[in-house]
């Protein structure tokens, strides 16, 4: 099965991935957050108590469902390579940036997409600062950034990501020794079931499609090439329709219960770390996923610093706060990033450009 040989299977994979979030919407997870890898990381490391903030603390089954259904399609296409080795603790570090930035907008860029496809001005914005942060990458890349090459190595290392979250489905499942958050986005969820067949499917789809939002955007500006927005065209495409068809579309900036802040200097600036450091890591939280499920050990570290990025924002007050009505006086509340979370930010931009400008190809330096 190969999906990459055209245009049109590219779409089609995005329109399959796109219904897979509608039908996760309509199920019970929240409808502004359908699939978000930011969000369901931060929530699965809650879980296991990696932070203590209660309303998101939920082991989330569309996480096991995308790094199982990437690394089984992987092995029946014989697509499967355990690899590791390159500059594993940059790529944990970028990991961790990933997550501080996308806590600073409040979603990865899945959940930008799906957030653009309701109306909400705010994660348009925020694609001003995702686009520049790949331009960003793209310029490193062509100064010869590099974090060296990858190796071959025992099948069982590539497959031990695969192991853990068949691991942490076991513990979900047949345990009660998660976190689990009684109010709250964690609280709000589809079954257990759907949502581990929802995470099969996209993962799957993920995986032979290629897909990955940093990556489509880069490769447009590094090569012209539209291959890979071909797919998130067609995601984007499907939750458009969905959300003008069931009136959830609401085109504003200060929409109470989707999640999202209107400070638009952060907006932008937090999705410029995300899309800067997936340049730098070789692709978005999703494709990190993706890959640590096809084998890859190095993106498999990267996803360790995306769960350790996630408790790191909830337990020093890096997070930003949504915009929400008062309920006892019904006033809204302007969501906001806090002061910790602006600073961090910061700090990650620059150790993204030192990152950038200091690891290069031998021929380069």
């Amino acid at each position: 099965m190969n999906l990459s040989d055209s245009k049109k299977k590219l779409a089609l994979a995005g329109v399959v991935c796109g219904l897979v979030a509608v039908c996760l919407a309509l199920l019970g997870n929240p409808a502004n957050m359908a699939f978000c890898i930011a969000c369901f990381i931060r929530d699965t490391a809650g879980a296991f108590g990696m932070h203590q903030a209660e309303v998101v603390q939920y082991a989330r089954p569309e996480i096991i469902g995308l790094v199982l259904g990437s690394f089984l399609i992987a092995v029946a296409t014989k697509e499967y390579r355990s690899t590791a080795g390159s500059s594993p603790m940059i790529r944990f570090v970028l990991g961790v940036i990933i997550m501080i930035g996308a806590l600073v907008f409040l979603g990865c860029p899945l959940r930008m997409i799906i957030r653009m496809s309701a109306g909400d001005l705010n994660a348009w914005v925020a694609l001003i600062g995702f686009i520049l942060g790949i331009a960003t990458g793209v310029f490193a890349l062509k100064n010869g950034f590099s974090l060296g090459r990858a190796y071959a190595t025992n099948k069982i290392n590539g497959a031990v990501l695969p192991v853990i979250v068949t691991g942490i489905l076991v513990l979900a499942l047949a345990t009660s020794l998660l976190k689990a958050s009684e109010a709250g986005p964690g609280s709000m969820h589809a079954p257990v079931i759907a949502s581990l067949i929802g995470g099969l499917v996209f993962g799957a789809f993920a995986q032979k499609s290629r897909m990955c939002f940093a990556g489509s955007m880069r490769d447009v500006i590094l090569m012209k090439n539209f291959d890979l927005f071909s797919v998130i065209a067609g995601l984007f495409v499907v939750l458009l329709i969905f959300n003008i068809a069931t009136g959830r579309f609401v085109a504003g900036f200060n929409t109470p219960g989707v999640i999202a802040h209107s400070e638009h200097l952060w907006n932008i600036l937090g999705m410029y770390t995300v899309g800067f450091a997936a340049v730098l890591a070789g692709g978005c939280p999703l494709r990190q996923l993706i890959l640590a499920g096809q084998g890859s050990s190095d993106a498999a570290v990267t996803v360790a610093g995306m769960f350790v990025g996630g408790a790191i924002c909830h337990n020093f007050g890096l997070a930003a706060s949504g915009t929400s009505l008062n309920p006892e006086t019904k006033e809204l509340v302007a969501g906001a990033v806090p002061l910790n979370g602006k600073i961090a930010c910061i700090i990650c931009i620059v150790i993204c450009f030192v990152i950038a400008f200091t690891c290069k190809r031998e021929e380069a330096k």
